[in-house]
């Protein structure tokens, strides 16, 4: 078997996309609210979408390590998106809620995140979409842990 280039491959390719989706949506993002990144948004919609979710869990749906996400969710605190409460029944957990700054940036951002999505998949329809995203589905759980 022949062993191409790593960036003549389609997982190569997977990736290009990727990172050049998140630098045009992040560049969309700073012209209306200067100093949040992607992370923090899609951090503030989950958290607002889902309350009771763990760091561990939120961490999960990022793609991000522990450390990274408690320190991502800190920064956000002092930033005044996020407000963290000690959880009622569980001492070892905090509760993250949404301040109405988090909630002004999640609907000022609505729009811009639409555009983002509609921009990045023009020109596919509606059967290419659901192709792709089926393969990429069969990639990842190639790629998951089979326990």
């Amino acid at each position: 078997m022949e062993l191409r280039t790593p960036t003549k491959t389609v997982l190569y390719s997977i990736e290009e996309a990727i990172k050049s989706y998140r630098r045009f949506s992040q560049k969309n993002i700073s012209r209306l609210i200067p100093g949040i990144t992607v992370d923090q948004v899609l951090i503030l919609i989950i958290i607002s979408d889902e309350k009771e979710l763990t760091q561990m869990e939120i961490a999960d749906r990022v793609f991000k390590d522990y450390a990274s996400i408690t320190r991502i969710i800190n920064l956000m605190v002092i930033n005044g998106y996020l407000v963290k409460e000690d959880h009622k029944q569980d001492r070892r957990r905090s509760m993250l809620q949404v301040t109405s700054k988090g909630k002004s940036v999640i609907k000022t951002l609505g729009p811009v995140i639409e555009h983002n999505r509609r921009t990045a998949l023009a020109g596919l329809g509606e059967e290419e979409i659901m192709q792709l995203y089926t393969t990429l589905k069969k990639i990842t759980a190639n790629c998951s842990p089979k326990d």
